[in-house]
């Protein structure tokens, strides 16, 4: 079995000329003839459904293998170097984090392709026998947060973080810490609700660490139930638990109204168009990463990139059937000139 020899100027060449020797799983080097990608749970349900498509529109390629991982894990094995037992595509619900870029070059990623594929939201759910909450970010970050604004939180009920809400008991379900999910519940609505406060701003001034900790830690009592990071099973457990409420991406929501409501949030309710337009506080992008190195080496890659950007189209795309919503015009069409292009991520851009 051929070795790989991870120099970044020999790492396309080592992949192009071992094909046909080794399968997909070969942890020791070799060859790959699948795509295959990892990362966020949330935007696994769309890479699916376009590995589905690919080999039916390209039969000389055989299905992409998609592994639902989490957005931290996908993107810390995606970094972790250039070859055939390295993925090729990483499925994020955030953006890669200035530290995970840094780790791809250290280990001899230096190119990566970013292709924003539609917008999702971080949709709070409830069962459909539940209480109809409407809540604010300033409601789910003192519910929620380890120490809201520097205090131990000792909040047993939601009406014991505001008056006007029921004498509920707190228990969410949600992601845990390797999610982007749970990367962009802390980043859209604990930290904004952490930050009506006057003195987190100035704390946010003065040690942005120290606010971090205060603003995104979540309490470990049994208020928030970390659930992994399969978010149909957050669905399952609100259905058994019709008091409780459930962090999860829009998508697997819309799948599931019949046994599942979303929560308002600022007094809007999560759906297509709100998120669309950015009304929803909890609306973000998503994204895939690919390895550019990869593009030459690893048979279909390119074309599967091309196939992804017709499939969110939302005329005439399939992606929408699945939940994805569409990014602005202006956006899509940046991102298909990217994934037409495969041109590589600028690394001043990300902070």
């Amino acid at each position: 079995m051929a070795k790989f020899h991870y120099l970044i100027g020999m790492a396309a060449l080592a992949l192009a000329g071992c094909q046909g020797e080794g399968g997909a799983g070969d942890a020791g080097g070799g060859s790959r003839d699948q795509i295959r990608a990892v990362g966020s749970s949330t935007v696994y349900p769309f890479t699916t459904a376009v590995a589905e498509q690919f080999p039916r529109k390209f039969p000389s390629f055989k299905a992409p293998i998609v592994e639902s991982t989490g957005t931290g894990a996908g993107l810390k094995q995606f970094c972790a170097g250039v070859g055939a037992q390295f993925p090729d595509v990483a499925n994020a619900s955030r953006r890669i984090k200035k530290s995970e870029l840094e780790d791809c070059t250290k280990n001899g990623v230096t190119e990566i392709v970013e292709i924003q594929v539609g917008i999702d939201g971080i949709a709070l759910g409830e069962s459909k026998a539940g209480a109809k909450m409407a809540l604010s970010e300033e409601d789910i970050y003192k519910a929620l947060a380890a120490t809201p604004y520097g205090k131990p939180n000792t909040a047993k009920t939601w009406k014991d973080v505001n008056a006007a809400l029921p004498a509920v008991a707190i228990k969410v379900f949600g992601p845990p810490p390797t999610s982007g999910t749970r990367d962009a519940f802390a980043e859209l609505i604990l930290e904004k609700g952490c930050d009506a406060n006057a003195e987190m701003k100035t704390l946010k001034e003065a040690d942005k660490d120290k606010h971090k900790e205060v603003c995104t830690k979540v309490r470990e009592d049994g208020a928030y139930v970390e659930s992994g990071e399969n978010d149909n099973l957050i669905v399952q457990k609100l259905v058994a638990n019709p008091d409780a409420l459930g962090v999860f991406g829009y998508s697997f929501l819309e799948e599931n109204l019949d046994k599942v409501q979303g929560v308002k949030l600022q007094g809007v309710e999560p759906t297509y168009e709100t998120i669309a337009s950015y009304k929803y506080p909890g609306a973000r992008p998503l994204f895939i990463y690919v390895k550019s190195a990869h593009l030459k080496a690893i048979p279909g890659l390119k074309e599967f990139v091309g196939e992804y950007a017709n499939a969110w189209n939302p005329e005439t795309g399939y992606l929408k059937r699945r939940g994805l919503i569409a990014a602005p015009d202006d956006v899509r069409a940046k991102n298909v000139d990217i994934a037409t292009k495969l041109t590589p991520l600028d690394p001043a851009t990300i902070d």
